[in-house]
């Protein structure tokens, strides 16, 4: 189904809703039953889609939620369906949950990882529309939170059908537009480092205002200390990145998922709409 084929609008989207942060008490665990996993640093054990994983209670509840880290997996604290499970759960299937509802489970686990792309467009979009540097593009924005409010609000056959790639590119190109005029506030001439590979690199202390990181490979990067107010971090790698006492106040499109997946400190700056790590250190680094 293609963008096009939008359906009609049932009722004005709400803003900034639908909600778009995880709220596994009212989600059916569909993260650790519809996604599959890979042996690796980050899972203990391989796990196929549609099958729970091994930790799953019967509450929909993980049985090892406090010891991930401890237990190998560490990839179930850095992800994020920014809300879209409590959407697939409460309202595209009313409640209807794949183990008394068995029949629903097939359909469920093909609309969660559309319902997650959704959601993640929702959230990098109220993000961009929050920022007043961006003003010149908030018109179409709006549009587009308004487009996929509406098809976060559709039913399971339409979402299945959803090319949400063209969905995506289409709001990219929004998303680009406010992220140079927000950066072009940034003092000093700003580097470009989109999809670099940047892999253990170090940059403790290191000048990144404004910085292009869209998808940059920061895995192990030394980070301590960096400024990185103002900086595109949008699908940046940050895994096991050092970001202890650096400066992420005003980064543009930072997730909970990014700060989640590296290391960091009491004097990591971040932004006030995001949590500190409990796993973080309590002292600061960056040497």
């Amino acid at each position: 189904m293609s963008t096009s084929d939008l359906p009609p609008r049932q009722q004005p989207p709400a803003h900034p809703q639908p909600h778009l942060h995880a709220d596994c008490a009212n989600c059916f665990a569909l993260c650790c039953v519809a996604l599959p996993f890979a042996k690796s640093n980050d899972f203990a054990v391989n796990k196929a889609a549609g099958t729970p994983c091994k930790n799953l209670r019967q509450d929909f509840r993980c049985g090892i939620h406090t010891q991930l880290r401890d237990k190998g997996f560490q990839g179930c604290t850095t992800f994020d369906c920014f809300g879209a499970g409590q959407q697939v759960s409460q309202v595209t299937f009313g409640g209807r949950d794949w183990r008394t509802h068995p029949g629903t489970a097939a359909a469920m686990f093909e609309v969660f990882p559309v319902m997650r792309q959704l959601h993640e467009l929702l959230f990098y979009v109220t993000e961009a529309l929050a920022r007043p540097a961006a003003r010149p593009v908030h018109a179409g924005l709006r549009e587009a939170l308004d487009e996929t409010s509406r098809w976060a609000a559709a039913d399971a056959e339409a979402l299945t059908g959803l090319d949400v790639g063209a969905l995506r590119q289409k709001i990219n190109t929004l998303l680009l537009e406010s992220s140079e005029l927000v950066r072009a506030k940034a003092p000093g001439r700003r580097k470009n480092h989109r999809g670099a590979d940047l892999m253990g690199a170090r940059l403790a202390r290191a000048d990144l205002r404004g910085a292009n990181l869209r998808g940059a490979y920061l895995i192990a990067a030394n980070l301590g200390g960096a400024d990185l107010r103002l900086a595109d971090l949008i699908g940046a790698d940050f895994r096991d990145a050092d970001l202890r006492g650096a400066d992420l106040r005003d980064a543009l499109f930072l997730t909970q998922a990014q700060l989640n997946a590296a290391r960091g400190d009491t004097a990591t700056k971040i932004p006030t709409t995001l949590t500190r790590p409990a796993h973080w250190a309590g002292r600061a680094g960056g040497s």
